[in-house]
């Protein structure tokens, strides 16, 4: 009787397709940072601190760090910074080299694109600062926007991550059929690294039948002298500290579960 060979550990078989993959990869990020700030000056200068170190010019950098991850070709860059404070940056790629850019490329492949935008805030009546990172990463093509996934969050200080992957259309293989996916996939989880996943508590909603995949991270380790804005916790009397961390978990919480706890 002839030996079963083992199926374990052995890569899957290429998908061979008729033409372009047609196929779009989405990863979304909400990434956020929570801190307490004491007075409105603190605030003030919180927000300061936020704007000049996440401006445009850093999240550029951040996205071209992304291109090159990714395998992706950077055709355009439209950054902007606002007044009072935040700022966008999007960045049109594609698969390939295309040398010349025409202009025209850019309407052409505007399903392939990175960009960030920047959502700094602050609640004078808790002293509570919370600043938000919304990041898209579509590709379509072989590029996959899962191999920048660990890079993103290492880019910002993330107390929380909600990340959700979604693969939209079909593509054909080389006899016509359709495919919705052309990669297996169960879990975000799959592609964020040990170390840091080690660092977060984490929940997964996936809908597999749809492609659409949802994580969130929380971060597990809670010292409070990492979340106080221009101060220490030696600043504060012990009724102060159980009170200002009382306010910066419900915050977190209500974040991760997008829902006000009262």
């Amino acid at each position: 009787m002839a030996k079963k060979k083992s199926t374990r550990n052995r890569r899957p078989r290429k998908l061979k397709l008729r033409g372009f993959n047609n196929l779009t990869k989405t990863l979304s990020f909400n990434i956020y940072d929570v801190c307490y700030a004491r007075s409105p000056q603190a605030r003030k200068e919180y927000l300061a601190y936020i704007d000049e170190e996440y401006n445009s010019e850093r999240l550029v950098k951040i996205l071209h760090e992304v291109a090159d991850i990714i395998g992706a070709n950077v055709l355009d860059v439209s950054s902007q910074d606002y007044d009072p404070m935040g700022a966008s940056v999007t960045i049109l790629i594609a698969e390939e080299p295309i040398d010349p850019k025409p202009e025209q490329v850019l309407a052409h492949l505007d399903k392939s694109h990175l960009c960030i935008h920047t959502y700094p805030e602050t609640d004078s009546r808790t002293g509570i600062s919370t600043f938000r990172v919304d990041v898209d990463v579509s590709t379509c093509g072989k590029i996959s926007p899962l191999k920048a996934l660990n890079h993103l969050v290492d880019s910002f200080e993330s107390d929380i991550v909600l990340l959700d992957y979604k693969v939209r259309g079909f593509t054909r293989d080389i006899r016509g059929n359709k495919h919705y996916i052309d990669h297996r996939i169960h879990s975000i989880q799959q592609y964020v690294d040990k170390a840091i996943l080690d660092l977060y508590q984490t929940v997964d909603i996936n809908i597999y039948q749809e492609n659409l995949f949802h994580t969130k991270m929380l971060l597990r380790d809670f010292n409070l002298d990492n979340y106080l804005f221009a101060a220490a916790s030696s600043d504060f009397t012990e009724e102060e500290r159980v009170r200002i961390k009382k306010s910066l978990k419900q915050e977190m919480t209500e974040i991760f579960y997008s829902k006000n706890i009262f």
